[in-house]
């Protein structure tokens, strides 16, 4: 059949979709982008993203599975939530004008300043005050950098991580804030790339990678104490960061 993707395709495409989808059950969401340079390896990145749009809604929802509401922090959900549909929003507003390379050098920058302090500090689990200007920043932010790049995670990190939520409240909260992000992204990027049938088919193929995926990462999640945790997720983040800044100067040729 002519709408069947290559086998190199279908394979690389599922093992990303596989690393995305065990991600979100071992950290509750936040660092898929560690799964798309494997995709980018077979196509191009708004092709990437249009594959990736309406499985992120199904692996949140197989994510929301474990992650239930009694593992959601409803009072950050309730700070964050607005500034992340703002942020959705203007992300898609400026999908088409804003250098998406400046976008991804800032928030490596950032992000990578914050671990580095994190690490500094010696990895301590030390518990801060919430603060609502840092909430709406956050969540504003994710939802622009996750309309742009599919990398909404390092700001709702930066803002959760330093609250020292025991392991399970941390993903359960980063689960449920992803899945509303996903949810509002999912049509404006399939308007934006306008998938062909071939895309629709690899997604369709991928779709037995998402079960597997979630259920692999939270059996991890089960087996790790706090403290690990905490350490995987800072030192996941600084990945992420690096990738960014990578994709960011290599944009700009400098790379």
């Amino acid at each position: 059949m002519q709408y069947l993707p290559d086998l190199s395709v279908l394979l690389v495409a599922g093992f990303g979709v596989f690393l995305i989808a065990f991600m979100k059950g071992a950290f509750g969401g936040g660092l898929a982008i560690i799964g798309i340079p494997v995709l980018s390896m077979v196509m191009d990145p708004i092709s990437a993203g249009a594959l990736l749009a309406p499985l992120f809604v199904l692996m949140d929802a197989m994510a929301l599975y474990y992650w239930r509401p009694s593992t959601w922090s409803k009072i950050d959900l309730a700070l964050l939530l607005p500034g992340l549909a703002c942020g959705t929003a203007i992300g898609f507003l400026l999908l088409k004008v804003m250098d998406r390379n400046l976008v991804a050098i800032v928030i490596a920058t950032i992000t990578l300043a914050f671990t580095a302090l994190w690490f500094r500090g010696g990895g301590r689990i030390v518990q801060q005050p919430r603060s609502k200007v840092k909430a709406v920043v956050a969540g504003t932010a994710s939802g622009i950098s996750s309309m742009m790049a599919h990398s909404g995670g390092p700001p709702v990190a930066m803002y959760l991580l330093p609250l020292g939520l025991s392991k399970a409240i941390y993903a359960g909260t980063s689960s449920s804030f992803f899945a509303a992000g996903n949810l509002m992204k999912a049509a404006p990027w399939l308007a934006l790339a306008k998938p062909d049938a071939e895309l629709w088919t690899l997604m369709a193929l991928c779709l037995p990678f998402i079960p597997l995926g979630v259920w692999v990462g939270f059996r991890l999640h089960q087996r790790l104490d706090q403290k690990q945790l905490y350490r995987l997720c800072y030192a996941l983040l600084t990945l992420t960061a690096l990738k960014l800044l990578w994709d960011g100067l290599r944009g700009y040729g400098v790379l």
